[in-house]
């Protein structure tokens, strides 16, 4: 664990790295993935082994949906066992990253066309914390949250994040933490268990999702309603997919890959990009 005798190190402002850090979006999938040893959280462990350590990581997270938008600004947030109906092993980690105020009044000031808060309340919500202590299990990296406005569409939350793509040149690691596919009603609960088991709509409009992505088309991704009945399926509440948005819009023009790219339940899936 960090202590306040080494917080200094978090304290000032970044400099350039001379390289640019990737921009990771993360299908999280079930909290459970946060504690088991999966083919999820495998793949998690061994893209941080494949990238530069980074500075600082900057998570956009489904599970933070604010009126406005905030960053986490303590020196330490807590952990935040935001679900219910788990085991209590789930509910007794603790992941005691350190936060930055430096890095969070950054980037309020990068981004210039929002009026960010600085949060003194939140945390590391589990859309976090899940993926980042599998990833940085030494929990000596700072890590913070950017929550997402519930009152702005996919474009406004694109525009924002291509404000924070200066942030990568500094070795941070900017994460969107969501779900392309994300339909909890229309789960086959009992199907978990069957491999890359997803219905016919998913599996297409996650395909199609892909195709946008790795061609550059991103405008039907910000006006998702008019991909049809599948992405309504696909996308029934925003919160998941919004933080796709984060992370095309840090992604600048970069290579882009995919991984973890399979279905699960029928209804979600867990395909994740990388850009870099």
């Amino acid at each position: 664990m960090t202590t306040i005798a080494s917080f200094n190190k978090f304290t000032s402002s970044l400099k350039e790295t001379g390289y640019t850090m990737p921009a990771l979006f993360i299908g999280h999938g079930s909290p459970m993935n946060g504690i088991e040893d999966t083919e999820f959280s495998r793949r998690w462990k061994s893209m941080a082994r494949e990238i530069p350590t980074p500075a600082a990581v900057l998570v956009i997270s489904a599970h933070w949906f604010t009126r406005g938008t905030k960053i986490t600004a303590m020196d330490f947030p807590q952990t935040i066992h935001d679900f219910r109906g788990f085991p209590q092993q789930l509910f007794d980690v603790q992941y005691p990253a350190p936060g930055s105020r430096a890095l969070a009044l950054e980037t309020q000031s990068l981004l210039h066309s929002a009026n960010v808060e600085l949060d003194h309340d939140w945390g590391l919500d589990h859309g976090t914390w899940t993926i980042i202590r599998h990833m940085y299990p030494e929990a000596n990296i700072p890590v913070l949250q950017l929550s997402i406005d519930y009152t702005k569409g996919p474009q406004y939350h694109f525009e924002l994040a291509t404000q924070l793509h200066a942030l990568r040149k500094k070795g941070v690691l900017i994460v969107g933490s969501g779900n392309m596919v994300h339909n909890l009603r229309m789960v086959a609960w009992d199907k978990m268990q069957q491999p890359e088991f997803g219905y016919d709509w998913a599996l297409k409009i996650n395909d199609q999702f892909k195709d946008l992505i790795a061609n550059g088309n991103y405008q039907p991704l910000l006006n998702y309603e008019s991909l049809g009945r599948e992405a309504e399926l696909a996308i029934p509440t925003p919160e998941h997919y919004l933080p796709l948005m984060y992370t095309l819009g840090a992604g600048g023009n970069d290579p882009v890959s995919f991984f973890n790219d399979k279905a699960v339940g029928g209804s979600l899936t867990m395909t994740s990009v990388k850009f870099g």
